[in-house]
């Protein structure tokens, strides 16, 4: 039984990663939700730390998974604030939409 990287190839975890990552961009470029704007970044994220993990293994090399390991920490952190971000200002505002947010700049 070989490595499973070389069962299935780097070019479709690429291949994946790039999906998601456009999955990501759309979401946030076309939708107008606080939360599937989030959700949609955090799609983005993942598709760049399946990517480090898909060539730290096809490199043979541990840094890579190490990077993703903090940047999970991070983005959990990340997610945390601004959920806590949003409550407020749902509960100010009564929406999360974009559109209403705009409103706040000062």
């Amino acid at each position: 039984m070989g490595n499973i990287l070389n069962q299935i190839g780097i070019e479709n975890y690429i291949f994946l990663c790039v999906v998601l990552f456009c999955i990501g961009i759309f979401g946030v470029l076309y939708r107008r939700n606080a939360i599937i704007v989030f959700m949609s970044i955090e799609i983005m994220l993942n598709a760049v730390n399946l990517l480090f993990v898909a060539f730290s293994t096809y490199h043979q090399d541990a840094q890579g998974q190490v990077f993703v390991f903090f940047s999970m920490a991070v983005a959990a952190a990340e997610v945390a604030v601004g959920l806590a971000i949003l409550v407020s200002i749902f509960r100010n505002l009564g929406s999360i939409s974009i559109d209403n947010l705009k409103n706040l700049k000062g």
